[in-house]
């Protein structure tokens, strides 16, 4: 009996599996006001800002989820660091694509002896439920003050129509993160090598579009001499 190989996982096919659900389940209107949003944020977004290949990342250190620190020049020892950029651990996107990073990325980067990062301004207090919920075995980070966000370009603030439409659902953004800020990194991936220098950078405006584990591989390969 010929057998049908399984379709290789990727991060954009989970995240059509969640708006075909989103597109039977929510009203016209509620998909309307979505849709709108996102692509506002692609329209406004200043690319001109955002980490690109070469930037050398100066040294920091983040607080990690369960009271440890995360420390670049600490990582960068054992190999390349790949840091990963969602919004927030209730982020239904952020959790869709996180999941299949866990399944596509982590266990080969921990082969080839990269460090993977994932980081949020959410407070690490406030990230401990998405670490326990789908049992991550890479590092949670948080980055409230936004050291990294900044430096990177990657923050965005949600416009008044975004925020009323937050405040309709009764969603206080600054309350979610607990720093009282509204301030969001659109989702990055980025690739450190072991001098500090960004190798691949790859920014999304569009919180529905993710980079894919295979890029990210691609880009790590060469730096452990793959």
């Amino acid at each position: 009996m010929n057998q049908t190989a399984a379709a290789p996982v990727t991060i954009q096919g989970l995240l059509a599996e969640l708006q075909a659900t989103r597109d039977a389940e929510w009203a016209p209107e509620q998909l309307r006001a979505h849709a709108d949003l996102r692509r506002s944020l692609e329209e406004n977004a200043d690319r001109a800002r955002f980490v690109k290949p070469g930037d050398v990342v100066p040294p920091f250190a983040l607080a990690e989820v369960g009271g440890g620190t995360v420390v670049l020049d600490d990582l960068l020892t054992d190999g390349p660091v790949v840091l990963v950029f969602f919004r927030f651990e209730g982020c239904p996107a952020c959790n869709t694509a996180l999941r299949g990073y866990q399944l596509t990325l982590a266990p080969a980067l921990r082969e080839l002896g990269a460090h993977l990062v994932i980081v949020s301004p959410q407070t690490a207090e406030k990230l401990v439920a998405i670490k326990e919920r789908h049992g991550f075995d890479f590092l949670v980070a948080s980055d409230p003050d936004r050291i990294l966000i900044d430096s990177f370009g990657i923050g965005f603030a949600p416009d008044e129509a975004a925020r009323d439409e937050s405040r309709r659902r009764a969603a206080d953004l600054g309350a979610i993160l607990g720093t009282g800020e509204w301030t969001l990194p659109y989702p990055t991936v980025v690739v450190i090598d072991r001098d500090r220098i960004v190798r691949f950078a790859d920014v999304h405006p569009d919180w529905m579009v993710r980079t894919e584990s295979s890029a990210v591989l691609s880009a790590v390969r060469p730096l452990v001499g793959q």
